[in-house]
């Protein structure tokens, strides 16, 4: 009897532009393709130099049967100093061009590819997908609203000669809160800047996709994402929401970390956990206001603390206490505080802290990740949003959610210390803190609906799996 065999799954590509916040998501989504689906993923990673030892953590911990092309780097010898990040990261898939056509060559000679899901800055991808008769996908790893915004901005940017922040209304996207055009995504910020060329480059190509995934689900930004699927905006691609993609993070995993000891000392539900994420840092007169308001709270705390930026004074500390956070603090202010709280110096095992029962409450600069993280533990927020969609995330979970409480700076911009100690403890003690505690347990309960077996994050996905796994069969 002969033997039949078996053809190999159909691959996945997945491209992402450089940065943690993008990878982490994608590479959640990749292992739910393999797991749930059967697919076998490659990653292409355009780069300008060596991935750095926070992505190989999470390459390495990726599933063996997930395959990665790392790309010769491009060069940015021709760019200004202060380029921004966003021209940075789709230059490198822009320059990176000519060797994600060589390795599709290579990966279609020898398979069967049935999409390029790219991240949302790496549309210039889409024309070697085309190229060799693959689907063009996005994978959106940030809010509904933000989403929403990329969608409208050719429209936008046809609408208004002045930049966004001097329009005196404030912009309303379909389900949407409405939002100030100075608290829209930092790019959008100077219209003459290349970032925001870029920008609406790469917005003007999100209708070449045949769907976009998004990081987010139906409890958490129903309106949004109902217009987003109702026709509301013409001409738009399926819109899939697929999230909360998140690292799973175990005790274990953390090894034998000093936060989560000091956490399980501490009394259920009263530690206040402050961290800026990967690329946060706050000035050196903001570091101290934190430092003086946290201690005027009376609170617990665990707090994150990373060296200041902008620091006039970095030149008075020698090599050894600029790149210690500890040196900048407050004089006597770890004395002071021993017994109420714990500050680590760069690093903590953020999803284990979130999940530890000892933390109540979460100080985050509103990237979206975090933001995830603790809306599937049930942990209540603080927002101080810094750089990015943040300020967009901060206007959702403050106005729209209610689930964050976000602290007023004053006119020079810096949030004062009786300011922080006020809303730490409203956050952790106050009426108000309450209701945001049920909130939140609400989408806690509603995120973990959402990927099981029959709940909606997981059937949009299977949705598009079966457009992919049906394409391939019909060719």
């Amino acid at each position: 009897m002969a033997e039949t065999h078996q053809a190999p799954p159909p691959i996945i590509t997945l491209l992402p532009s450089p940065g943690m916040g993008h990878l982490i998501p994608l590479a959640e989504f990749a292992k739910r393709l393999i797991q749930y689906h059967n697919f076998s993923v490659t990653f292409i990673f355009p780069t300008d130099g060596p991935i750095s030892s926070a992505q190989k953590t999470v390459l390495d911990s990726l599933p063996k049967s997930i395959n990665s092309i790392f790309l010769p780097p491009v060069n940015f010898d021709d760019l200004p100093e202060d380029v921004k990040v966003e021209t940075r990261i789709s230059l490198t898939v822009t320059r990176s061009l000519p060797s994600i056509q060589e390795a599709f060559k290579v990966l279609t000679a020898t398979n069967r590819v049935s999409a390029l899901v790219v991240d949302l800055f790496g549309t210039d991808a889409f024309d070697v997908a085309r190229e060799f008769n693959v689907s063009p996908y996005i994978f959106y790893p940030t809010t509904a609203m933000c989403l929403s915004l990329f969608l409208h901005l050719p429209k936008l940017d046809e609408m208004y000669s002045c930049e966004y922040r001097e329009i005196p209304e404030p912009l309303q996207f379909p389900g949407c809160v409405p939002i100030h055009g100075g608290e829209l995504l930092d790019p959008t910020q100077d219209r003459k800047n290349d970032a925001y060329k870029w920008l609406l480059h790469n917005c003007k190509r999100y209708r070449m996709a045949e769907g976009i995934f998004v990081n987010t689900f139906v409890g958490l930004e129903s309106s949004a994402i109902k217009a987003l699927k109702d026709g509301l905006y013409p001409t738009i691609p399926p819109v899939y929401p697929v999230g909360p993609l998140i690292q799973n993070g175990s005790r274990e995993s953390a090894g034998e970390s000093e936060c989560l000891k000091w956490l399980d000392d501490q009394p259920s539900g009263s530690v206040v956990f402050i961290s800026f994420g990967s690329g946060g840092a706050l000035s050196l007169e903001q570091l101290t206001e934190l430092a003086l308001g946290l201690e005027l709270s009376e609170q617990k705390f665990l707090w994150v603390v990373r060296s200041p930026t902008q620091t006039a004074a970095a030149t008075y500390f020698t090599a050894k206490s600029i790149s210690d956070p500890m040196a900048f603090l407050p004089k006597g202010f770890l004395e002071r505080t021993k017994g109420q709280g714990l500050v680590v110096p760069s690093w903590a095992p953020q999803i284990q802290v979130l999940s530890h029962g000892s933390t109540g409450g979460f100080l985050t600069h509103c990237g979206w990740n975090s933001t995830l993280e603790s809306v599937v533990q049930g942990v209540p927020l603080i927002a101080w949003p810094l750089y990015a969609e943040q300020k967009m995330n901060a206007k959702m979970l403050v106005d729209g959610l209610k689930v964050a409480l976000r602290p007023k700076s004053a006119e020079d911009g810096i949030i004062n210390r009786t300011e922080i100690a006020t809303v730490v403890k409203n956050l952790m003690e106050g009426e108000e803190g309450k209701m945001i505690r049920n909130r939140m347990r609400v989408l806690k309960e509603a995120a973990s609906m959402v990927l099981s077996e029959d709940g909606s994050s997981t059937k949009s996905l299977s949705e598009v799996a079966s457009k992919w796994n049906a394409k391939v069969s019909s060719t």
